[in-house]
């Protein structure tokens, strides 16, 4: 178990991978709280999809994959900040024409490259292993950025989250705060398009803030166990990608091996919190 967790990291490719997990891990961790606070799953899936046309159009002109999610995912956060505030058309229905419109655009575009397949599964699903220095600071850049930004808006984000009539009627701009949680959500799937995709990445979102939930009812301890769990599970992911392809001849995806990593967390601590709560319900009253 110590040569598996540690023999992959002697490759150059492997530690920059390493440490751009780390920092998407602080990032998606702690935007996954929030994300789980306002029940923001299926808005983070729809902004995850909703970035992809702009990575595809960034990678078919051969410009920054990172440019071309970042447009593409500031309009999105806006257009489905102003979708989820009509109360003429259902949540889901918006967020479900926004996701499936958006996306498909990406895919005609991606068509009509040579290499189809191969590009749409790296857009899609991400080459962690091919990160270099350069989008390694990049997603660092942006996860002070955000972190800032959190930490700033905390106070307001959490009473938005449990009580958005209060908010309101207090002067809180709720709608601005709307679309600060949205830009968030956005800006991680930029973070971690080259590394994930713009598939994958919606775990990121949504089982690391899941997962602390199970094993704490605190929020400053849900947001450091969330960080704490993206990170092991980028580590064991990795170790297991490594492992698998080098010394069994498998080819298997780096990314997608990470995001199984944190289902397997998920479960695991799924489990633990039933053991618990029966434990407790069968145990005898003083």
């Amino acid at each position: 178990m110590f040569h598996f967790l540690l023999d992959p990291w002697h490759a150059p490719y492997m530690r920059r991978a390493l440490i751009e997990m780390g920092v998407l891990a602080v990032l998606a961790g702690t935007v996954s709280v929030y994300v789980l606070l306002r029940r923001l799953a299926f808005i983070g899936d729809a902004l995850t999809h909703s970035v992809f046309p702009g990575v595809v159009v960034a990678f078919v002109l051969g410009q920054s994959l990172f440019l071309g999610a970042l447009v593409a995912g500031v309009v999105a956060a806006l257009l489905v900040a102003a979708v989820t505030r009509s109360r003429r058309i259902d949540d889901d229905a918006a967020l479900g024409v926004v996701l499936a419109t958006m996306f498909a655009i990406g895919v005609v575009v991606v068509s009509h490259q040579r290499s189809y397949a191969s590009d749409l599964s790296a857009l899609a699903f991400g080459r962690i292993l091919a990160v270099d220095t350069r989008e390694i600071i990049v997603s660092a850049v942006v996860a002070a950025l955000v972190l800032a930004v959190l930490a700033t808006l905390h106070k307001e984000l959490v009473f938005r989250a449990f009580d958005p009539v209060a908010t309101e009627a207090l002067g809180y701009r709720v709608g601005a705060l709307d679309v600060v949680l949205n830009l968030a959500i956005a800006l991680v799937v930029v973070a971690a398009v080259k590394a994930v995709g713009t598939v994958l990445v919606v775990a990121l979102i949504v089982v690391p803030g899941a997962t602390a939930r199970l094993l704490t009812d605190r929020l400053s301890h849900m947001i450091v166990i969330a960080c704490a769990i993206t990170a092991l599970c980028g580590w064991v992911g990795l170790a297991t990608s490594y492992d698998i392809s080098l010394h069994h001849g498998v080819g298997v995806a780096s990314g997608a091996t990470v995001v199984v990593a944190l289902t397997v967390a998920f479960a695991g601590a799924a489990l633990a919190s039933l053991f618990t709560t029966r434990r407790a319900r069968l145990a005898p009253t003083p």
